[in-house]
């Protein structure tokens, strides 16, 4: 059988290929630190376990559940976005959970975009924003981020171009792969500019928590319910990334189109972790702040690293990355980091798989204890 045509406009994702060569490495006995990767190493809470073994005896765990959701796990997401951001959502209508937020932009795409739509998408950003346009039909369109701007658009240079054909907008704030944040002066910049083009305005903020003093929700600017959503997760912010919980929110039309696609496509999701996405959404602020307090000091061994192989990178960003420019003279993202995979059995990842403004740069995952990131500084 021939494959689909939609198979030839996509390629197998970045990590799924290079994991599986570094796979091979380590099973050739080399000591192999990965720092590619932001897959959590850390657990969830007590709690969270706890709520999950005691749900599984409860009747009716182990049917299908809700296409919504458990009503209490919908009314957890909407008081943490009240507790966190000051952002009133109706649990009824304004909230959806997701099997993670990367089922979301699948399923925000299948809803919103008819073949030939146009998406703007970051660059560099999330490769899977490329990758989901593509398959269903849609043409990506970039917009330059460069750390000379703060890695934030220039709304003046898109609003001087032809968006007639735009649907959706990307945008990631704190921003992934960066950690660049954006202030509420140019989040409010950001809803005018969809509004003033009828542009769907998608912020993917999984980052919020990690390293960050002032969490905003693009929910929170006046008039965001008319033409934004919000994906959330779980996964960074509980270490639950296996789990694969997030949470789409935004205005109830918009919310109702999304659920349209996601109930023919899924059964619900496991009751069980429902039950610990909620006691991990009721966590006290002692949680957040004992986990930033491991990212904190692995960050700062980080920069140690980074400076060992004479990087810049902005103390101020947030978030589980670093991102670092290669000095002067380092030419190829990819060549280097390989250099120093096979030279030094380290992988970290380069910046050209976020888009070409990441050439030049690499990214360090925070998801690795300290005792490695001082074992890789001492390799070099």
């Amino acid at each position: 059988m021939i494959a689909a045509n939609r198979l030839n406009t996509v390629e197998e994702y970045y990590f799924s290929k290079k994991l599986r060569e570094v796979r091979g490495l380590m099973a050739e006995g080399r000591p192999i630190i990965n720092m590619g990767i932001g897959s959590p190493d850390l657990e969830p809470s007590v709690e969270v376990q706890n709520a999950v073994k005691e749900a599984l005896s409860h009747d009716g765990a182990h049917q299908y559940q809700s296409y919504q959701g458990l009503p209490e796990l919908r009314e957890a997401f909407s008081s943490f976005y009240k507790n966190k951001f000051g952002v009133t959502v109706n649990p009824q209508n304004e909230v959806l959970p997701l099997m993670g937020s990367k089922e979301g932009i699948m399923h925000i795409s299948l809803a919103f975009l008819n073949p030939g739509d146009e998406v703007l998408i970051p660059n560099p950003g999330y490769p899977t924003y490329t990758s989901v346009t593509n398959l269903v039909g849609a043409v990506p369109r970039y917009y330059d981020l460069t750390g000379k701007n703060g890695w934030f658009p220039d709304l003046e240079v898109l609003k001087r171009q032809d968006l007639s054909k735009v649907k959706i907008m990307w945008t990631s704030y704190p921003h992934m792969p960066t950690g660049a944040t954006a202030s509420r002066d140019q989040l409010t910049d950001l809803v005018a500019f969809a509004k003033e083009n009828e542009i769907l305005l998608v912020n993917d903020n999984p980052y919020s928590f990690v390293l960050n003093q002032s969490p905003i929700s693009i929910l929170e600017i006046d008039g965001a319910m008319d033409v934004a959503l919000e994906l959330n997760s779980l996964s960074k912010t509980f270490n639950m990334a296996g789990w694969r919980v997030g949470m789409v929110l935004g205005n109830s039309e918009h919310i109702n189109a999304v659920l349209k696609v996601k109930s023919n496509m899924d059964s619900g999701m496991f009751y069980g972790i429902q039950k610990g996405a909620i006691a991990a959404l009721n966590s006290s602020e002692s949680w957040f702040s004992e986990l930033n307090a491991v990212y904190h000091e692995r960050r700062q061994l980080m920069f140690a690293l980074a400076d060992k192989l004479q990087c810049a990178y902005d103390k101020e960003s947030v978030g589980m990355f670093v991102w670092a420019k290669l000095p002067e003279g380092v030419s190829s993202s990819e060549k280097f980091i390989d250099e120093v995979l096979y030279d030094k059995n380290i992988f970290i990842t380069p910046g050209t798989i976020f888009g070409s403004n990441g050439e030049g740069y690499i990214r360090f995952s925070l998801c690795v204890t300290a005792d490695k990131i001082k074992e890789a500084i001492n390799r070099f």
